[in-house]
C-alpha cells in the first residue's frame, strides 16, 4: 500500500524544480564546470545521482493536468543554459578579448568544450522532454536548442573576434610559425557545428573572410615574387599551393579546398601568366633552349590548374619548334647557296629533321604528359615545317630518298633494330606532308627499283615499312606497293618452274623472266631494241610456255628494266659486268675490238638518240670506262665513235656498271591525273549521298575528304564542270551555285 501512496504523489513545480533538479543537478553541473573535476572521479554523476535526477523529471512530466510540468521543464532548460552562458560563459571571453587570438580562441575553445557537457547532462536528465514533449509539440531537440542558445548568445557576439583570431593565426603560419592547430581544428568543428547540420555559420563567418584575407595576403606575395626568375617564383608558388592544401587538411573544412585554392591560383597565376611566361631569361622559351625539363614539368603542372592556362604555353612551343625546323631549312638552303649541288638525297637534312621531332616528342610526351593541346602544337609546328621545300626537290623526295636508303642493300648501314627506329621515326614525319601522294608515287619508284634490282636489303623490312604507311593511310594508298610485292613472290614460283622447261633448250644464256602485273608498277619507257639472237631464242621459249599457262594475259617486254652478267676479256684477265639489257646488247655490238659510230650504233642497236646516249654514257664516260669514246670528254655526241678499252684494269673482278634512268623518279602528270581522279571520286560520292549541296558547302566537304593531299579549290571547281559536262552534277534551275545529282 505505502507503494501505491509513493505513486500517487504529485511534485509541485518549485519544489521539484528547487529542491531536486536545480540543486542536486544544474547547480552541481555548473559548479564542476567551472572549478572542475575532483581528481580519481569517473564521471560527473553517479549512477543513482543519475536515476534519481532522471525519476524527478520523468514523474514531473508524467503527472496528470495542471501538474504536468513538461511545458515548465522545457522552458526552464532553456533559461539554465541561457541564464550560464550570459553570466559566466560571455563575461570570461569579454574578459579574453584584445589579450590576444590564441588566449581568446582557448577560453572560447574551453567554454565551448563545457557548453556540449552541459547540452550532454541536460539532454540526459531531461530525456522523457525529447521522446514525447518535444515530439508531440514539433520543437526543437534540446540539443538543437543548446546549440541555439549558444550561437545567439555566444557564437553571434563573439565571431567577428575569433574569425578575426584564426585568420591571424593562419597567416602566421605562413610566414613559417609554428601554431597549435588542433586549437583551430577544434574552433572550425564549432563554426561547423553553429550551421545546425549545415555550413552556412561555417561557409559565411570564416571561409569568406579567410578568402577575402587571402586574396590580400598572396597579392602582396604577388608583387614580392615577380622580380624573380619564372622558375624560382614557380617553385614558390607550388610550395604555397601545397602549403594551403594541407592547411586545409590540418583543420579546416575539406568544402574549402577548391575555393582557396582557386583564389592562390588566380593571385600568384593568372594575373602573372603571360608577363611569367614571356619572360625573356626564364619565360617557356627559355626552358624550351636550355632543356630545362623539372622546370618545364612544374610550369605545366601549375598552368594546367587554370582555365586555357596551358594554350599560351602550346602556342609558345609551337612558335619554338617552328623556328628551330626554320634554322634547319635556313642551313639547307645555305649549303646549297654555297654552291652543294642540289640532289634529291639529303639524309643530312632529313636526319636534322628526324632529330628535332624526337626531341620535342620527347619534350610533349615527359614534360607536358602528351596533353592534346601540345600534341596538337607540335603536329601544327611540323605541317610547317615539312612542308616548306627548298631548292629543286620536294621534302617528299628527300623523305623517300633517305627511306630508300635505309632499305637498300649499299645504303645505311644499320641493324634490324636501327632500321625499324629509323622507319619509324620518318614515317612520323610523313604523316606531317600535305602531298602524301607525291611521296608514294616517288616511294613507289624507288620500291620498284630495289626490287627489280634485287638492291633490297631484306623483305621483312620492306613489308615493314609498307604496313606502317598502311596503318598511317589505309589500304588504299599501299595496294600497289603490296601488289609488286605479291608479284615477286608468285614469280619466284614460276622461275622455277620455267627453269625445268629451259633445262631442254639448248643455249649459252642463263635466262629468267620475272612477270610483273601492270597496274601495280609504275609505268616505263619501253624501247624496241635490236636482240641479239641467243636473246631472242630465249624469249621466244618463255613466250610459249607463259601464253600456254596464261592465254589471256598479255606480255610487253621491258627492256630497260631488265639486267645481266656480261663477261669480257682484256688482255689476261676477265671480268664480270653487272649491267642493264641495254648496255648488255650494247657491249655485245662492240665484242671483238670493232669501232662504231653513234649513227652506227643506233642503227644496230635500233635505239633512239635520248636512250642511246645515257647508255653509252654510263660504258665510256663513268667510274668504269670499259669503252673508249673518241674525242674524249663527259658528253657523248652524234659524232663520236666506240670502241672496246683494250687498257681496262681493276682491282676487283665482278663489277656494277650503274647507268642514268631513262624514267624521272616522280611522273608529275601522273600525280595530277590521280589526283583529278580522286576528286571526282569525291564529289560524286557526296553528291550521291546528298543530292542537293551549295558549292561552298560542296568544296569543304570535299577537302574534308581527301587526306593523302590538298587540293586546290580551283581545281575542285575545274573537276565539277567536267561533271557537269558528263552529267554526273546539274546547276539548279533556281540558283547557280547550287548542284543537283543526277542519278
Amino acid at each position: 500500500m505505502s507503494g501505491t501512496a509513493s505513486n500517487q504523489r504529485i511534485i509541485p513545480l518549485e519544489q521539484g524544480w528547487n529542491e531536486e533538479i536545480k540543486e542536486k543537478a544544474i547547480d552541481k553541473l555548473e559548479a564542476m564546470l567551472n572549478g572542475g573535476m575532483k581528481s580519481g572521479q569517473a564521471s560527473m554523476f553517479g549512477p543513482r545521482e543519475y536515476v534519481q535526477i532522471y525519476t524527478t523529471c520523468y514523474d514531473m512530466c508524467t503527472q496528470r493536468s495542471p501538474y504536468n510540468w513538461s511545458r515548465d521543464l522545457y522552458e526552464r532548460h532553456g533559461e539554465t543554459i541561457e541564464r550560464y552562458l550570459t553570466t559566466t560563459v560571455l563575461p570570461a571571453l569579454r574578459d579574453k578579448t584584445g589579450q590576444g587570438g590564441t588566449i581568446l580562441l582557448v577560453e572560447l575553445n574551453h567554454r565551448w568544450s563545457n557548453h556540449q557537457i552541459m547540452n550532454k547532462w541536460l539532454k540526459k536528465f531531461f530525456t522523457y522532454l525529447d521522446r514525447y514533449y518535444v515530439k508531440h509539440h514539433s520543437l526543437p531537440t534540446l540539443s538543437q536548442a543548446g546549440l541555439r542558445c549558444f550561437k545567439t548568445n555566444v557564437y553571434d557576439e563573439m565571431k567577428q573576434d575569433t574569425t578575426g583570431a584564426i585568420i591571424g593565426l593562419i597567416n602566421e603560419e605562413r610566414e613559417g610559425k609554428i601554431i597549435d592547430k588542433s586549437l583551430v581544428k577544434s574552433i572550425v568543428e564549432l563554426y561547423e557545428s553553429m550551421g545546425m547540420g549545415s555550413l552556412d555559420s561555417y561557409n559565411a563567418d570564416l571561409e569568406e573572410p579567410l578568402l577575402n584575407s587571402t586574396r590580400e595576403y598572396y597579392a602582396k606575395k604577388r608583387e614580392d615574387w615577380i622580380n624573380d626568375s619564372t622558375p624560382d617564383y614557380l617553385i614558390k608558388a607550388e610550395e604555397a599551393l601545397n602549403e594551403e592544401r594541407n592547411r586545409v587538411a590540418d583543420y579546416l573544412n575539406t568544402s574549402s579546398e577548391s575555393k582557396l585554392l582557386k583564389v592562390v591560383e588566380e593571385e600568384i597565376l593568372e594575373k602573372v601568366e603571360m608577363v611569367l611566361l614571356e619572360k625573356e631569361s626564364s619565360g617557356c622559351r627559355a626552358l624550351l633552349e636550355n632543356d630545362k625539363s623539372e622546370d618545364l614539368q612544374r610550369m605545366f603542372r601549375l598552368f594546367q590548374r587554370l582555365e586555357n592556362g596551358l594554350n599560351p604555353m602550346a602556342s609558345i612551343l609551337q612558335n619554338f619548334i617552328s623556328s628551330m625546323g626554320d634554322d634547319i631549312i635556313n642551313r639547307r638552303q645555305a649549303r646549297l647557296d654555297g654552291g652543294e649541288k642540289d640532289k634529291n638525297d639529303d639524309p643530312r637534312f632529313v636526319k636534322a629533321l628526324i632529330a628535332l621531332h624526337e626531341k620535342y616528342l620527347g619534350v610533349v610526351r615527359q614534360d607536358f604528359s602528351g596533353h592534346s593541346l601540345f600534341q596538337k602544337a607540335l603536329k601544327d609546328a611540323f605541317v610547317e615545317i615539312v612542308n616548306k621545300n627548298v631548292g629543286q626537290y620536294t621534302n617528299a623526295e628527300l623523305m623517300s630518298t633517305f627511306c630508300d636508303r635505309i632499305l637498300k642493300s649499299g645504303g645505311e648501314k644499320l641493324s634490324e633494330a636501327e632500321v625499324e627506329e629509323s622507319l619509324d621515326r620518318i614515317v612520323q614525319l610523313f604523316s606531317y606532308l600535305t602531298d602524301k601522294d607525291m611521296f608514294a608515287e616517288i616511294y613507289r619508284n624507288q620500291l620498284a627499283k630495289r626490287l627489280l634490282n634485287q638492291r633490297s636489303t631484306s623483305d621483312d623490312a620492306e613489308k615493314l615499312m609498307i604496313a606502317k604507311l598502311k596503318m598511317q593511310c589505309g589500304t588504299q594508298f599501299t595496294s600497289k606497293m603490296e601488289g609488286m610485292l605479291a608479284d615477286l613472290a608468285v614469280g619466284s614460283e614460276q622461275r622455277t618452274e620455267f627453269e625445268q622447261r629451259m633445262r631442254n633448250v639448248d643455249t649459252k644464256l642463263d635466262f629468267s623472266v620475272q612477270v610483273l602485273t601492270t597496274g601495280f608498277w609504275p609505268t616505263y619507257k619501253s624501247p624496241e631494241v635490236a636482240l641479239t639472237p641467243e636473246m631472242s631464242k630465249c624469249m621466244d621459249v618463255f613466250k610459249e610456255w607463259h601464253d600456254k599457262k596464261h592465254q589471256k594475259r598479255k606480255l610487253t617486254w621491258m627492256f630497260s628494266q631488265g639486267n645481266g652478267t656480261v663477261r669480257g676479256t682484256f688482255g689476261k684477265k676477265s671480268y664480270d659486268f653487272q649491267v642493264s639489257t641495254l648496255q648488255a646488247i650494247a657491249l655485245n655490238a662492240m665484242s671483238g675490238g670493232v669501232t662504231l659510230n653513234f649513227e652506227d650504233l643506233s642503227r644496230t642497236l635500233s635505239l633512239e638518240e635520248s636512250i642511246l646516249k645515257p647508255v653509252m654514257h654510263s660504258l665510256s664516260c663513268g667510274k668504269y670506262r670499259v669503252v673508249t669514246k673518241s674525242p674524249a670528254g663527259n658528253k657523248i655526241n652524234t659524232t663520236d665513235s666506240f670502241t672496246a678499252n683494250h687498257k681496262f684494269s681493276c682491282n676487283m673482278r665482278k663489277i656494277r656498271i650503274p647507268m642514268a634512268s631513262l624514267d624521272t623518279t616522280l611522273n608529275t602528270k601522273r600525280v595530277e591525273e590521280d589526283r583529278s581522279i580522286a576528286i571526282e571520286a569525291a564529289i560524286v560520292r557526296i553528291m550521291k549521298a546528298r543530292k542537293t549541296l551549295p558549292h561552298q558547302q560542296l568544296l569543304s566537304e570535299v577537302l574534308a575528304q581527301l587526306a593523302f593531299f590538298n587540293p586546290n579549290p580551283r581545281v575542285v571547281k575545274k573537276r565539277i564542270e567536267a561533271l557537269i559536262d558528263r552529267e554526273y552534277l546539274e546547276r539548279s534551275a533556281d540558283n547557280t551555285h547550287v548542284y543537283n545529282y543526277l542519278a
